[in-house]
This record gives C-alpha cells, structure tokens and sequence, in this order.
C-alpha cells in the first residue's frame, strides 16, 4: 500500500510469499508479493540446484490458492 506525504510516496513493506520477510520492492502476481532479492534469486537459480524444488513449491501454492 502507498501513502503520498508532501508528493513523496512513501511505500509500506509486504511480506514475501517466498521468504516471508516485509519488504518494499519487488513485484506482484495473482495478488500475491515476490520480493526483488527472490525474484532475482528464482530467476537465476539453475534447474539442478537443490533451491529449484522449494521455489516450485511456493509458486505452485499461489497458483493452487487462486484456482480453488
């Protein structure tokens, strides 16, 4: 959420569905808040790396929860 102070936007932290940490930037999808560090971290990872699973595994939640 934003709040305007003075035309300065001042932006309220959100908590990842990734790492559940508040953060400020990053990106939303289907409702639901990656944070930048774990969108650059998803997008970099390698398919064989021992993360690729646990990220698969979170965004498969927030798809399922959407078509419930």
């Amino acid at each position: 959420m934003e709040q305007q102070v003075d035309n300065i936007e001042i932006l309220e932290p959100i908590v990842c569905m990734i790492c559940n940490q508040q953060q400020v930037e990053g990106i939303h999808i289907c409702d639901e808040f990656i944070c930048e560090d774990c969108e650059r971290e998803i997008v970099h990872t390698d398919v064989r790396d021992a993360k690729y699973p646990f990220f698969i595994h979170r965004m498969k939640r927030m798809f399922q929860s959407k078509n419930a």
